[in-house]
């Protein structure tokens, strides 16, 4: 790419959460857009974290930098305070600035249990959900947002499962599941009223029906073949590869109007629809405006007009 096809060379990001899913692929198309991209996680190629999954983030780091980025490999675990105390400072100090922060820690994949009522979920299980989900990314807030406001322009990603307008009026899955999502969503709403003041945006932000790889492995397929669920689970067709929310961020990140959107709950889909960005395919899912419009409505699989 040419420097003006790498519109934030210069700038530092931090991806909290970024080894494996949505959170790698931002980094990605960050890195792809030229910055350099601090990315964070428990599993590394000496240590896995309890999901015991092949993906690290020095994977994620190595992703970046082939993309045309600088990718920074960085083990932590966002419930530690010293640990993101320490990210936080080795940022400042090798970089000396932090533009972009992308809060996507998770790690709750294995923790809910599926429409169950709080009496019968593993109440343990449930509140280190809660904690995965809400603490961390508070913690990081905490941590990093003094940085990011020291220069004008700073974005601030929460990433979250269902727009707020979605989540009002659904339940998603379990009490514990429902809380985690639902307040992130509040926490970009309300992290906005702060940093207005500074010049920063914040937003809380969705993707769609996520081919992760978690995702791929459920169904049985990879990347190259996922089609073939399709077979078995006719509305996977809207699915999405991680890279569409990571080109969603990419767009925010490069608007000088960012924000217009500050404090609201957005999704990839919707986004590609102002930006114009696809998917690698070349399409532009827009997986929560299907959800709504086909398939709770009982409508047969078809993704025409909304991909």
């Amino acid at each position: 790419m040419t420097d003006q096809a790498r519109p934030l060379q210069g700038k530092v990001a931090l991806v909290a959460g970024a080894t494996r899913g949505a959170g790698r692929g931002i980094a990605a198309e960050l890195g792809a857009a030229g910055a350099t991209v601090y990315v964070t996680g428990r599993t590394t190629r000496e240590r896995a974290s309890e999901y015991q999954r092949p993906e690290t983030i020095e994977d994620t780091a190595e992703l970046v930098t082939s993309l045309g980025g600088k990718g920074i490999a960085v083990p932590t675990d966002h419930l530690v305070l010293g640990e993101v105390q320490a990210l936080v400072e080795r940022i400042r100090r090798e970089a000396g600035r932090l533009d972009i922060l992308v809060n996507d820690i998770w790690g709750g994949e294995k923790l809910f249990e599926w429409n169950k009522p709080v009496w019968e979920h593993n109440l343990e299980n449930g509140l280190r959900l809660l904690r995965l989900g809400i603490d961390t990314h508070l913690i990081t807030a905490h941590y990093a947002l003094p940085l990011l406001i020291e220069n004008p322009g700073g974005l601030l990603v929460e990433m979250t499962d269902g727009t707020a307008e979605y989540n009002a009026t659904r339940y998603r899955l379990s009490p514990f599941y429902d809380l985690a999502k639902t307040a992130v969503n509040r926490m970009g709403w309300s992290h906005a009223r702060d940093l207005a003041p500074h010049g920063a945006t914040a937003v809380s932000l969705t993707p769609g029906w996520l081919r992760s790889e978690m995702m791929l492995e459920a169904f049985g397929v990879r990347e190259e073949n996922w089609r073939d669920a399709i077979a078995t689970t006719p509305h996977f067709a809207i699915s999405e590869t991680p890279r569409y929310v990571g080109r969603a961020v990419a767009a925010l990140a490069t608007d000088p109007d960012r924000a217009r959107w500050n404090g609201q709950s957005l999704s990839s889909g919707g986004l590609a629809q102002v930006y114009g960005f696809t998917d690698l395919d070349g399409s532009q899912p827009d997986a929560w405006r299907y959800l709504v419009e086909v398939e709770e409505t009982g409508k047969p699989a078809d993704t025409t007009g909304y991909r």
